[in-house]
């Protein structure tokens, strides 16, 4: 089974309050440094699924992303911290939580500029509407230029569909149908980029391939469901889900964004 590194967090450095899960900068014991993602932040451990599995997909298309670690986090290290909220989010964070490398140097991508390559931005809107990302917008584009690439950050608001399990499996057949909206997505120009690479993008991703994807997702953060007990029956799940919206409806990728009128 594919895993992603473990490192444990040797010392807390700063919050960034970007957005709204207070991720922090952690230093870990191979004197890296990581983003970390905490697990008891805002909507839990699904957050943290989605960032590792669109990750996966994201570099199967070809698709700059930073690398990815488990963090191992001692709530002890609360005792430092001066802020309350920080002290609160390692406290419900124990044990393993996501890191994302931190790119030094790198820059918020200005919505009003060139992304110099159509292909690669095509590829990034596509994957949004294959696994329904509704956070790459002109106000928040969660793209980031390092080394003149853009690299795509912040995924945890893709595949919505897990959020309804917890009261019962919602439906693949819905999914694969569920239109993308793209009115407000920063690379909605890419539109018809997407559409001339969709048969290539979709033939990387049969069924295998993806259930190497969720392979690499820590099995405590998948938390059993109704019809799910095991990270196993949790896996094969979105595995269908994703093969669902891969296939799409009669072989008709209904998703797929539509061309910018010229």
């Amino acid at each position: 089974m594919t895993t992603l590194p473990h490192i444990v967090v040797t010392r807390y450095v700063a919050p960034l309050r970007e957005g709204g899960s207070l991720p922090g900068l952690v230093e870990g014991e191979d004197l890296g440094t990581y983003v970390c993602k905490f697990r008891g932040a805002g909507q839990g451990p699904r957050v943290l699924v989605a960032e590792v599995v669109v990750a996966g997909l994201a570099r199967l298309l070809d698709i700059p992303t930073p690398d990815q670690v488990v963090l191992e986090v001692d709530p002890r290290l609360a005792r430092y911290e001066a802020d309350e909220e920080v002290q609160d989010l390692i406290d419900a964070s124990p044990g393993a939580n996501l890191g994302l490398d931190f790119l030094p140097g790198s820059f918020g991508y200005d919505p009003g500029a060139s992304h110099g390559d159509d292909d690669l931005a095509g590829r990034v809107l596509w994957l949004d509407a294959f696994t329904a990302n509704v956070d790459r917008s002109w106000r928040n584009p969660n793209l980031l230029l390092w080394n003149g690439t853009l690299e795509a950050i912040d995924h945890g608001a893709s595949l919505y569909f897990h959020h309804s399990w917890p009261g019962g499996p919602s439906d693949p057949a819905r999914f694969a149908r569920q239109p993308y909206d793209t009115g407000e997505h920063v690379l909605r120009e890419a539109a018809a980029s997407a559409r001339r690479q969709d048969a290539a993008l979709a033939a990387r991703l049969d069924d295998a391939t993806l259930a190497q994807v969720l392979a690499a997702v820590p099995d405590v953060w998948l938390e059993p469901v109704p019809g799910a007990d095991t990270p196993a029956e949790l896996r094969a799940r979105y595995v269908r889900f994703l093969a669902a919206r891969r296939d799409g409806v009669d072989g008709v990728r209904t998703w797929l964004p539509a061309e910018e009128p010229a």
